[in-house]
């Protein structure tokens, strides 16, 4: 069994087609499939459902698949610490983050990279549901997403920031010249707002819901700087976190208004699989995190 047999069933779940995954492998098609059936032959397993096309992995071929990631990730943590005896850390940080957190994530990951020139950088825009996804099966390093909304398990916490919220409407709507906006008020005006399946959703739902509103949204995006270009037509208002408009200044002809009645606050944390020991890359970013990152201050959650 070789590692790039294991590296292609890996492409083959992520791409869930055999073209596709002998693309991002960069070799041909029929050299994939070769590779995935003499790994069947050595293990005696069917892996793949076959037919007309990709159709999906077998009871059998799940378990490999799982221990496919594992054996990748072992591997590239063997990599690191050889690395690491030279005295250099080198890799590359695969860093998932909920939308809302773009400012935050691109904080903390160049940051680190400063203190680590070796280490090169994906960030991914995910939900937070597919952060803990990815994670647990090996295809991300770290994520960045709410940490006392809803239950984590299986992962380590440590808080890097906040999300408070305001609102950003167009200058010339009265709300605008207001000092402060109520959450029902901002629930009466046509909103942009993120997908239902997205955990900001669920938390500004919640926040209206605590105070008997339903909001209007008239669009709904899976993306920050989605919401941003609806913002620059003047059509619509949003609820967005204050530090992604701190980040990024809101279109021009709009203004930002703090979000009161309740005034909230959600933690923000970096998370990474509670695995041990940590691969070398992971432990220097624990480690970093922890001793670099700004205090943050914990607020009493949304009422239900």
């Amino acid at each position: 069994m070789l590692s790039r047999q294991l590296e292609y069933l890996v492409a083959l779940a992520h791409e869930r087609h055999f073209a596709r995954a002998a693309e991002r492998c960069a070799i041909s098609q029929p050299a994939l499939s070769l590779a995935v059936k003499q790994l069947e032959i050595e293990l005696g397993i069917a892996i793949v459902q076959r037919g007309n096309r990709f159709g999906g992995f077998t009871p059998e071929g799940e378990i490999v698949l799982a221990w496919a990631r594992r054996v990748l990730a072992d591997e590239k943590a063997l990599r690191q610490e050889l690395r690491l005896c030279s005295g250099s850390l080198s890799g590359r940080l695969r860093i998932g983050a909920i939308p809302s957190a773009a400012a935050i994530a691109s904080q903390v990951a160049s940051a680190f990279v400063r203190a680590h020139p070796g280490i090169a950088v994906s960030d991914y825009e995910m939900t937070s549901a597919d952060i803990l996804r990815a994670l647990a099966s090996f295809e991300l390093d770290a994520g960045i997403t709410y940490v006392d909304n809803e239950p984590l398990e299986r992962v380590r916490v440590f808080p890097v920031g906040c999300e408070e919220y305001v609102i950003v409407a167009p200058e010339h709507w009265p709300v605008a010249a207001r000092a402060e906006v109520t959450w029902r008020e901002a629930s009466e005006l046509p909103l942009c707002l993120l997908h239902r399946d997205m955990q900001n959703r669920r938390i500004v739902e919640s926040i209206f819901e605590s105070v008997g509103a339903r909001p209007s949204a008239r669009v709904e995006t899976n993306s920050m700087m989605s919401k941003y270009c609806y913002l620059h037509t003047g059509d619509w208002a949003s609820v967005m976190p204050k530090s992604f408009v701190a980040w990024l200044a809101p279109p021009a002809g709009s203004r930002i208004v703090p979000l009161v009645e309740p005034c909230v606050v959600k933690m923000i944390g970096l998370v990474i699989a509670d695995r041990a020991p940590l691969p070398p890359m992971l432990a220097a970013l624990w480690d970093h995190v922890r001793r670099d990152a700004p205090p943050t201050e914990k607020t009493s959650p949304v009422p239900s």
